[in-house]
């Protein structure tokens, strides 16, 4: 028999308590033998895994407090860098009285062989699908839109600046101070600019179906396609190119003009809140500048907000680095986010068309801000051409290289892609600086005199006079679409006051795309048309290649025609106008809302679809149209305004 154990021990509670102290210190030194007795039997890779993690981890750490330190001294320095913001002049339009506000009349609602020619048109970029659409058919980005519009609320409700609208009022959020405030403190600039926009009377029938034709195109991009580049119609997509809201930028000023209240309040939201151009992305410099810094300048002209001149700015600020060149020349692209800028991968060369497109806008923002390197920039470049040689009677080549700052592919001569807008923009310029620069207009009356002796011919058999090309003095019938902007660039010479036989030219040339338009089944213009020379049966004046057969909207035939209407008066321009919006209604139109550029137009019967709509059909084709219809010559007047190569309003100078 074994006894039985020993009593327990009689503890009190001071005994119990020190028991499970002792007993606690026990623990943790075996777990602290636990965790190195583990990490001993860890593999030496496995250590050095941890321990890199937790340097890792300490130097994120270190970094981000540098980062929030940066930041910090930021906001310090805010005050400094807003009144470098602060631009010397006030917009053209004044602020009427606060009296004769109207919150009610704006309601708080939600809402590319030649694959593709330079000017006008991105390259063929992967295409993102369109958001997932929910069960009852609204797509998620919708409800995003009317979240920003509902936080954006309060802060609109608390910055105002008044702004005129055609008799209304809108007071939309403003950080700054009144434009007319600033222009106070500043010095007296050495031009002014006089109002460009006058309140229109009603719509007439035909306005009425360009502003229906908007709207349509509208509904398609806001609903598929919204704060993106441009609209798939018939996938019911969007394409990117800049990722900047392209669309919406370059139609801003068109809805100001037809009146779009509801949808410029919106379009001009998602400018406040979401457009943003500190992103890592390469823009090409002058199809940027001429739809984005041109559409937000011309805006701010139009409505005085301040915020499209801020926006201005900061884009024109990143533009800039394109400048930074041996021979002055921009290159062709530049990223706005890290300032890189360069050439295309294939060639050292920018285009003509390119480098000399970009003048107006430029010299406008200096204006503006008081900061002349914009101006200085595009004006360098703008004598450096006029001072080469390898020019012909006035006619450039088409390319000109960033290093040696010298036309490259000499000999070949052409008003179409990579040459057109140099022509525009000589006499542009021009008018919009007063008619002070002589070089500038004897540049262009060169110019025209070249076009006359070398790319001027008749088709046969009706005699139409076109403007061909020049190849190593090889003459080729070609034309393309892109050279119908000449008529109506002639005839606003003639305006003001070049020679009047260019008036016969101008009068000539806007028949001919007239026919190039009539003479296709579509009634609407082929991108490239070749003309017959000969005299042989069963041959048509215009001719067009298989592979010249699309239309991508384009506005060039509607811009002369509104110019030719505007210096004559002469009502058929209209008539043929209505004509073209027609056709683009009929054979354009995709009934879920756009409009999308077609690949045959001398198929009637199945154009062919190519499922995209161009930002410029919504910033030039349409408010060409709408201007070309409008019963008031003095909209948007010829003496006050000078239209960029986007169909962007700018102010004509006046001396102060």
């Amino acid at each position: 028999m074994y006894p039985p154990p020993p009593p327990a021990p009689h503890r009190d509670f001071i005994s119990v308590t020190l028991s499970l102290g002792e007993n606690y210190d026990n623990s943790k030194s075996r777990r602290r033998r636990s965790c190195w007795r583990k990490w001993k039997q860890l593999s030496r890779l496995q250590r050095n895994v941890i321990l890199f993690l937790l340097g890792f981890l300490i130097l994120c750490g270190f970094l981000s407090y540098l980062q929030a330190a940066d930041h910090w001294k930021a906001l310090s320095d805010r005050p400094a860098e807003e009144q470098k913001m602060k631009p010397e002049i006030p917009p053209v339009l004044p602020a009427p009285r606060k009296e004769s506000s109207k919150p009610e009349d704006f309601p708080d609602t939600a809402l590319q062989k030649r694959q593709r020619h330079l000017r006008r048109g991105p390259p063929h970029l992967q295409i993102r699908p369109p958001n997932i659409v929910s069960k009852d058919g609204a797509q998620d980005d919708a409800k995003e839109k009317e979240t920003d519009l509902g936080n954006a609320q309060q802060e609109e409700n608390t910055q105002r600046t008044i702004i005129s609208w055609r008799g209304a009022v809108i007071e939309p959020d403003q950080a700054t101070e009144l434009p007319s405030k600033r222009a106070e403190a500043s010095t007296q600039p050495p031009f002014l600019a006089p109002r460009i926009w006058k309140e229109p009377g009603p719509p007439n029938e035909r306005q009425k179906g360009v502003i229906e034709a908007f709207l349509h195109a509208w509904k398609g991009y806001r609903k598929f396609a919204w704060g993106h580049d441009e609209l798939k119609p018939v996938s019911k997509s969007f394409s990117e190119w800049f990722g900047l809201g392209l669309t919406l930028i370059d139609a801003l000023d068109t809805m100001w003009i037809l009146g779009l209240k509801q949808e410029f309040k919106e379009a001009r939201m998602w400018v406040s809140k979401k457009l943003n151009f500190k992103k890592n992305v390469d823009v090409n410099l002058f199809e940027s500048t001429i739809r984005i810094l041109g559409g937000l300048l011309s805006t701010y002209h139009l409505s005085g907000d301040s915020l499209f001149l801020k926006k201005a700015e900061d884009f024109g600020n990143r533009l800039m680095p394109a400048f930074t060149t041996p021979s002055k020349i921009p290159y062709s692209d530049v990223n706005i986010g890290t300032g890189f800028a360069h050439s295309p991968q294939w060639t050292s060369d920018s285009t003509v068309a390119e480098v000399t497109s970009i003048q107006l806008e430029f010299r406008e923002l200096s204006r503006l801000t008081g900061n002349k390197k914009f101006q200085e920039a595009v004006e360098t470049v703008t004598r450096h051409i006029h001072s080469l040689s390898g020019k012909k009677d006035g006619l450039v080549p088409m390319f000109i290289n960033t290093n040696t700052g010298l036309f490259t592919h000499p000999g070949v001569f052409t008003l179409g892609a990579r040459a057109d807008s140099y022509y525009e923009y000589l006499l542009k310029q021009w008018i919009q600086g007063g008619k002070k620069d002589t070089q500038l207009v004897e540049d262009y009356l060169k110019a025209i005199e070249g076009i006359k002796t070398h790319l001027l011919r008749q088709s046969q058999p009706g005699k139409l006079t076109f403007v061909g090309e020049l190849a190593h003095g090889r003459f080729s019938a070609k034309m393309d679409h892109l050279v119908c902007f000449l008529p109506g660039t002639l005839a606003l010479g003639v305006h003001h006051g070049l020679p009047a036989d260019h008036m016969d030219l101008a009068k000539a040339l806007m028949e001919t795309c007239y026919q190039m338009n009539r003479q296709m089944e579509t009634g609407l213009s082929p991108e490239i048309a070749h003309f017959n020379m000969y005299s042989q049966a069963n041959h048509k004046d215009v001719e067009v290649k298989p592979a010249d057969r699309h239309n991508l909207l384009r506005p060039e035939t509607v811009e002369s025609l509104f110019y030719l209407y505007r210096v004559t008066k002469d009502s058929k321009y209209q008539d043929w106008g209505w004509e073209i919006l027609k056709s683009f209604n009929k054979y354009t139109r995709v009934p879920s809302g756009g409009y999308s550029s077609i690949n045959d137009v001398q198929n009637s019967q199945k154009p062919n679809p190519r499922d995209k709509m161009e930002s410029f059909f919504l910033g030039e084709t349409l408010k060409y149209l709408y201007l070309l219809f409008s019963d008031d010559l003095e909209l948007l007047g010829l003496d006050t305004c000078v239209f960029n190569t986007e169909a962007h309003p700018l102010p004509i100078w006046t001396p102060a």
